[in-house]
């Protein structure tokens, strides 16, 4: 059924865990390469986390102050501004900016920010502010989610990433994330931002207490939303850190789940084109590998990241740009640089 490339339903796509390992690979590297060839897409960007303090109590992560982390930061905008012109300096095409859930902050602090950036670098894509901070300042500020979008757009956000999303199962999120944004309105935000004509990813957070059932119940979910609005670039399954977090998780999922997951992922979202292996919380060496199990992206040069490397993710300083084409290169793929919309730029 899989092969005839007839739409996969629920108890498929569940039994597909159980393939051997090497055959799940193989078809899911099949649909990779009908998709892109060998092409493996990256982009040089830069993330910014402006603040860790959170009104938030997320049992999985190890960012905000507000729990195990006494380091309490926030940038003011000038600091950011002095970072996004470094990076313009060398070359980035994207900022990608998201935080925790500040309450001790203005509107003003959290969008103002993006207007100085498109005035001073109007080239400079900006991805920011995930579902969850949407709802936060909806419900902080008394704003409607329309409202919030619109002054997004507003003030020159580009497109939207897909964080927040974690497991969307009720039952899980009340365990690991009770009091965030609801899955119905994660769905409801990126419908919205979809219907202005707009770009967003979506991720998945896996490898903690949720089953291989809520792996597909989410990955359902986010095709069934995808064939009614075309709006989404890039799925990401993201790999749960296990350090400095209240959920206690002893060991780390196994790379074979990972892969497994990456490549039922890929079969299964036949609408999501582009399926991103997050080196970050993944390692670059199991990324690549990943590209051989469906993924065809390893996000980009990062620079430095403090969400994912606070929980133990190796990521806090990035990439080499030269470092990373070579490596994709020798694991027998071609690197092609993108824009956050995958348009190409250069083929290394």
């Amino acid at each position: 059924m899989i092969l005839n490339n007839n739409r996969i339903d629920f108890q498929t796509a569940l039994s597909l865990y159980d393939m051997d390992f090497f055959e799940l690979g193989e078809m899911a590297d099949k649909k990779r390469q009908e998709l892109h060839g060998k092409k493996t897409y990256f982009n040089i960007n830069r993330h910014i986390n402006p603040t860790n303090v959170c009104a938030d109590v997320c049992k999985f992560c190890a960012y905000s102050a507000t729990r195990k982390n006494p380091n309490q930061y926030t940038m003011d905008h000038e600091e950011i501004l002095r970072v996004v012109a470094d990076i313009d300096k060398r070359g980035a095409k994207e900022v990608h900016i998201v935080s925790a859930h500040n309450p001790n902050v203005t509107l003003e602090w959290y969008l103002g920010i993006f207007k100085k950036i498109k005035a001073a670098y109007p080239h400079m894509h900006i991805k920011a502010l995930t579902a969850a901070e949407v709802d936060f300042l909806s419900r902080h500020h008394g704003l409607s989610y329309d409202e919030v979008l619109d002054l997004m757009i507003e003030n020159g956000v580009d497109s939207m990433p897909g964080g927040g999303a974690e497991i969307f199962d009720e039952k899980v999120r009340d365990f690991i994330c009770k009091g965030k944004v609801t899955s119905d309105q994660w769905f409801e935000i990126h419908r919205k931002w979809h219907e202005r004509g707009r770009k967003s990813n979506v991720t998945m957070l896996f490898g903690h207490v949720e089953s291989r059932e809520n792996r597909i119940d989410h990955m359902m979910r986010i095709r069934a939303l995808q064939d009614e609005t075309g709006g989404f670039n890039c799925f990401i399954p993201l790999v749960y850190q296990t350090e400095n977090n209240y959920l206690n998780i002893k060991a780390p999922i196994t790379a074979n789940e990972i892969l497994k997951t990456m490549a039922v992922a890929r079969l299964v979202l036949d609408n999501v084109l582009n399926l991103k292996a997050y080196w970050v919380t993944s390692t670059v060496n199991l990324a690549l590998v990943a590209q051989e199990f469906g993924a065809n992206d390893l996000d980009g040069t990062i620079e430095k990241e403090s969400i994912n490397s606070a929980a133990g993710a190796k990521s806090a300083n990035g990439v080499d740009l030269h470092d990373f084409t070579a490596l994709i290169k020798n694991s027998g793929f071609t690197p092609v640089e993108r824009d956050s919309v995958y348009n190409e730029i250069r083929v290394w």
